[in-house]
């Protein structure tokens, strides 16, 4: 059993809630030109280092006639994808070493995995699994904008939080994390040299802003309630014996935007991502 990203590095609500606005529906015509994709088509389609399943719980609406398979390390986000998500085979794989047969799908697709993975095994493993013609999709965040809400801004309480709790080593080194980053131009260079042809890039940028008049009321306070789990599972995370006095202090600023996005009163705070993506032939 494999728990240490759900248990390090992101938990499992800080990821489905944000990936769950990133592939919002609203935002499936930026997806839909560059994934390039027959969308009537009965594609076999894998999605490598799944997380808890928002991704391929998007792309099961978006390619109704698709067979989904999505894989991931963590059996926490695989024990919670299948709780939870309905009609996509979900499995616990290593995207270094897929559990499947030469030629078996027709599109590969992974969303910020290329930077945690060898790069050899990474592309490799797609080309084995993918049949002739088969279409790779690599999905990689760039820089994107935050501005956050003054209540919302981080309190001396939680700077003091931060500093008592003991930094033994580099989480992310210790995890391996983003071990073999890559820049806008080396990611199609390198799906070049490892075989892929016709490969193509594009950008979908997604923005969060509650106070937008575009979000329905539901969606703006999605945006708010996965911001605060994003807040809450790092606290948890931290295993301190002040955590919840800590945890009180973010709910209270939460609670906060909240209120104030209910009487209309605006912020105009916003999350802006970019997602480079990607595409490639199996020749």
């Amino acid at each position: 059993m494999n728990t240490i990203w759900s248990d390090h590095v992101q938990g499992i609500m800080t990821l489905y809630l944000s990936r769950k606005l990133r592939f919002d529906d609203m935002f499936f015509d930026q997806y839909k030109s560059l994934f390039n994709l027959d969308q009537s088509a009965t594609l076999n389609i894998l999605e490598i280092g799944c997380g808890p399943g928002a991704l391929a719980e998007s792309l099961r609406k978006w390619y109704p006639n698709a067979h989904i398979t999505a894989i991931d390390r963590d059996s926490n986000f695989i024990a919670f994808a299948k709780e939870n998500i309905t009609g996509v085979d979900f499995k616990e794989g290593d995207a270094a070493q897929l559990p499947f047969e030469d030629h078996s799908f027709d599109v590969t697709i992974s969303n910020t995995v290329l930077e945690h993975v060898e790069p050899t095994a990474f592309w490799g493993e797609q080309r084995r699994v993918l049949k002739t013609g088969g279409i790779c999709l690599c999905l990689s965040a760039r820089k994107g904008l935050c501005c956050v809400a003054p209540c919302l801004e981080t309190t001396v309480k939680e700077e003091r939080f931060w500093e008592s709790v003991p930094q033994s080593e580099d989480e992310l080194e210790k995890f391996n994390v983003c071990r073999f980053p890559k820049s806008e131009s080396e990611i199609p260079a390198f799906m070049e040299e490892n075989g892929f042809t016709n490969v193509t890039t594009g950008y979908a940028v997604i923005d969060l802003t509650p106070d937008d008049s575009k979000y329905s009321p539901e969606m703006a306070e999605l945006m708010i309630e996965a911001l605060r789990q994003t807040d809450i599972e790092a606290v948890q995370s931290a295993h301190s014996n002040h955590a919840d006095e800590i945890l009180s202090v973010i709910n209270g600023k939460y609670d906060e935007r909240l209120r104030l996005y209910r009487e209309g009163i605006k912020q105009w705070d916003t999350s802006v991502s970019v997602t480079m993506i990607t595409r490639g032939m199996k020749g």
